[in-house]
């Protein structure tokens, strides 16, 4: 009865801790495993901050961000110094929250800590440098359409122009 009970609780902490992230599931690339190209790797712990945030856009619309996006009023992204690119970062503020991907580097004035993209900026209700709160909540593959807004099938069809 002893053994049964000590391995049924082993079990459910390996479970639990597996669960959470704890348990590396693959090998990394440093220990003979491969690393997908695809999917960039995000801290294995949720990263829980709060920092001060700028935004940006106006001046760098049509430039490409560090991580390979054309920057537009409609982009929605964050920019940050360390997070490697595609990693989804939950930002908050006063009650509004928005999950970004990161795709720039920066922010480089201010003493900021995140530098968010206009569009993202304007969903938030953000228009001077504020305090937010983030969470990394995961990763998405880095492509070039990364945190632009989704073409309703209609309008790609008709090559992004609708008749009314």
């Amino acid at each position: 009865m002893r053994t049964r009970f000590t391995t049924k609780i082993l079990l459910t902490l390996l479970a639990a801790l597996a669960c959470a992230g704890v348990l590396a599931v693959g090998a990394l690339a440093s220990t003979g495993g491969s690393a997908s190209p695809a999917a960039p790797s995000a801290p294995a712990a949720p990263v829980h901050k709060t920092g001060l945030a700028t935004w940006f856009g106006p001046g760098f619309y049509g430039k490409q961000t560090a991580c390979g996006q054309t920057l537009t009023t409609a982009t929605v992204g964050v920019a940050n110094r360390k997070l490697p690119c595609g990693t989804l970062v939950k930002v908050t503020y006063k009650g509004h929250t928005l999950t970004v991907p990161v795709l720039d580097r920066g922010p480089y004035s201010h003493g900021a800590d995140w530098d968010l993209t206009a569009g993202a900026a304007q969903t938030l209700g953000i228009q001077e440098t504020v305090h937010i709160a983030t969470v990394v909540v995961g990763a998405a593959p880095n492509t070039p359409s990364l945190g632009q807004p989704v073409v309703p099938p209609a309008a790609a069809l008709a090559g992004g122009a609708i008749s009314g």
